[in-house]
């Protein structure tokens, strides 16, 4: 009896994990598709820079 209510714990607790990783996953996707544009020109001046410092050491 006591074994039975142990598993039944532990999957709960398991089950509670998996809910709480897909909850986070979309929070940071809607994140992400809501300051799309926004990250879109960091990285674009990200790579900007290194470009023209990749530039400024080949010449």
């Amino acid at each position: 009896m006591f074994r039975n209510f142990k598993k039944f714990i532990s999957a709960e607790a398991e089950g509670i994990g998996v809910v709480e990783v897909i909850l986070i996953l979309l929070v940071l996707i809607l994140l992400v598709v809501v300051f799309k544009d926004q990250l879109t020109g960091i990285v674009n001046s990200i790579f900007k820079n290194i470009n023209d410092q990749v530039n400024t050491i080949s010449s």
